[in-house]
C-alpha cells in the first residue's frame, strides 16, 4: 500500500503529465493552455468536492470542517492558496508588481 505522500505525488505528476500532453496534442488544433488548465482544475475541483462530501453524522469530527457548502469552500481556498504559494510558478520575473532597475 502506498503512503499517502507518495499517492500526492503521484496524482500530482500525472496531473502535470496530462495537462502537457493535453497541450501538445491541442497545439494542432490551436487550443489555448488556458483552456486545458481550466478544463484540468475544473475537473480536479468537482473530484475535490465528491471526496469531502459529510458522512452524514452531524457528530463526526472527521467531516466536521467540511460539513458544509460553506466549509468545503473554505478549506479548498485555503488549499489552492497553499499549493499555490508553494509553487515553482507562484512568482514570476515578468509579474507586473516586480522590480526592474
Amino acid at each position: 500500500m502506498q503512503e499517502p505522500e507518495e499517492v500526492f505525488d503521484e496524482a500530482f505528476k500525472r496531473v502535470v503529465e496530462i495537462g502537457n500532453q493535453l497541450v501538445k496534442d491541442e497545439k494542432e488544433t490551436e487550443a489555448d493552455a488556458w483552456e486545458v488548465a481550466d478544463g484540468l482544475l475544473a475537473g480536479a475541483i468537482q473530484f475535490w468536492l465528491f471526496s469531502r462530501q459529510p458522512c452524514g453524522d452531524p457528530r463526526c469530527g472527521d467531516c466536521e470542517p467540511v460539513s458544509t457548502a460553506h466549509g468545503r469552500i473554505l478549506a479548498l481556498q485555503q488549499l489552492v492558496r497553499e499549493f499555490s504559494e508553494e509553487s515553482e510558478y507562484f512568482h514570476s520575473p515578468t509579474d507586473s508588481n516586480v522590480g526592474r532597475a
